[in-house]
């Protein structure tokens, strides 16, 4: 299982590149409840490069604070490709980031069907100046586990496109 100072090493990593870059992140979480957010803050200084962690557990939250369509919801399911990148799209235009990760999935042990197993989680990564990227990963273990899981890939994803798209203190 993922332990909490693998979770703080991929932070610190996140950190490289958005400090010196004087760019700053937000979050949108539902199955990580906050997790995602608290990992960042857990580092001495992230006020420099995290602006906003939003945890829209519910269905309403999502709509009322990151101006998810209904639709979107009522046709697709809160745990879907549309509805995660509509979340990250709010999170970025609702506060003040260059970037946004948005998640959203079954972390169990119960609420898994065959359509939408324990342990999916659907993800979705956007900047101000036009990229997305979305993807969808079941994960294995227990409600933990597929949390802890979820955490390290939202960070290690948006840490993975910094260094393939800047370089660190330039």
């Amino acid at each position: 299982m993922i332990d909490d100072a693998q979770l703080q090493n991929l932070a610190q990593q996140l950190a490289t590149y958005l400090k010196p870059l004087s760019q700053h992140l937000s979050t949108a979480e539902s199955c990580t409840g906050g997790w995602i957010a608290k990992t960042i803050t857990d580092i001495n200084g992230s006020s420099s490069w995290f602006e906003a962690g939003i945890v829209t557990y519910s269905n309403a939250a999502k709509m009322t604070l990151l101006g998810v369509d209904e639709s979107l919801l009522s046709q697709y399911g809160a745990v879907s490709q549309p509805v995660v990148e509509a979340m990250a799209k709010g999170a970025l235009k609702n506060t003040h980031s260059d970037f946004a990760v948005a998640v959203s999935g079954i972390a169990g042990p119960a609420g898994g069907s065959e359509e939408k197993p324990v342990g999916l989680v659907h993800f979705s990564w956007v900047s101000n100046n036009g990229w997305l990227q979305s993807t969808q990963h079941i994960f294995e273990g227990n409600r933990e586990a597929i949390r802890r899981q979820t955490v390290a890939m939202a960070l290690h994803v948006l840490t993975e496109h910094l260094q393939n798209h800047s370089s660190p203190g330039g």
